[in-house]
């Protein structure tokens, strides 16, 4: 656990500071990553050790609150703002709550204006659902020596504006374990292969709550059946709701144990109060 001094200027401490990221390089040390989006599965992650989190703008305080100790991400979507100053200000307001790392999709000017002010800035690379119409759907990337090269110049582009690190989402393996070593950023790989500084998994894949999905994405392990359980929730849910409302078409509920009653002999003078009216 390292001491630091946070954005905000507070004295903290974190598993890992961005030094301590950066240094990953050629260690052969793996850390792990997820998204928990709310207090729940956050605990969780705090639980089975998870060492790095990313996590809603929104829920960046209570998160912090629960989890003073870990390197958490946080950061904006690509919709979300429309200048280049209002996202400066979100990425310096969230980083004064206590964020350790800022994501965006923006344009290599943003990310540098961002890198300029000491914001460890993150980006993406390979498959960004955001960007999909631009590629014709959902679809790995790096197949090809050409687009290959390409993911490898545009690490450079990032790396040249100061970007801090990337999540690597759904690029051929081959090509993250040539390119890694190759670039100071900070690598997260997200169904991208072992050469990952990190790897990454959403919790929701994690812990198989969409189990039941057809064609799950091919980075989706699940390492529990979550989905099993909701399902089994869910019939629950409707069998009790179903014995409801037939107990009350069959005038049996609410039940007399369920109901309150007067005080005895209360009722009868009650009653008689009433007549008088």
């Amino acid at each position: 656990m390292k001491r630091i001094y946070d954005f905000g200027r507070r004295p903290a401490k974190r598993n890992y500071t961005v030094s301590d990221l950066k240094a990953l390089k050629g260690s052969g040390k793996k850390l792990s990553m997820s998204n928990p989006k709310d207090a729940t599965e956050l605990r969780a992650c705090i639980e089975a050790e998870i060492d790095l989190l990313v996590v809603w703008d929104s829920q960046l305080e209570e998160c912090r609150e629960i989890a003073p100790h870990h390197f958490m991400g946080i950061g904006s979507t690509w919709k979300q703002f429309g200048t280049p100053n209002e996202i400066l200000s979100h990425a310096i307001d969230l980083m004064g709550k206590g964020g350790d790392m800022y994501y965006t999709l923006r344009s290599y000017d943003v990310l540098e204006m961002l890198a300029k002010e000491g914001i460890p800035v993150q980006s993406h690379i390979g498959l960004i659902p955001t960007f999909s119409h631009w590629c014709g759907g959902l679809r790995a990337w790096g197949r090809t020596a050409e687009e290959a090269m390409e993911i490898y110049r545009t690490l450079k582009r990032m790396e040249n504006v100061g970007v801090f690190a990337v999540e690597v989402e759904c690029i051929a393996q081959e090509v993250l374990e040539a390119v890694n070593d190759k670039t100071s950023i900070v690598t997260f790989s997200l169904g991208s292969g072992m050469a990952g500084d990190a790897i990454m998994s959403f919790v929701s894949d994690i812990c198989g709550e969409d189990s039941e999905e057809e064609t799950p994405p091919k980075h989706a392990h699940a390492f529990g059946n979550l989905g099993r359980l909701h399902q089994q929730m869910y019939q629950e849910r409707v069998a009790a709701m179903k014995a409801f409302n037939d107990e009350v078409k069959a005038k049996r509920f609410p039940y007399a144990e369920t109901n309150v009653t007067m005080h005895p002999v209360e009722k009868d003078k009650f009653l008689e109060s009433l007549d008088k009216q």
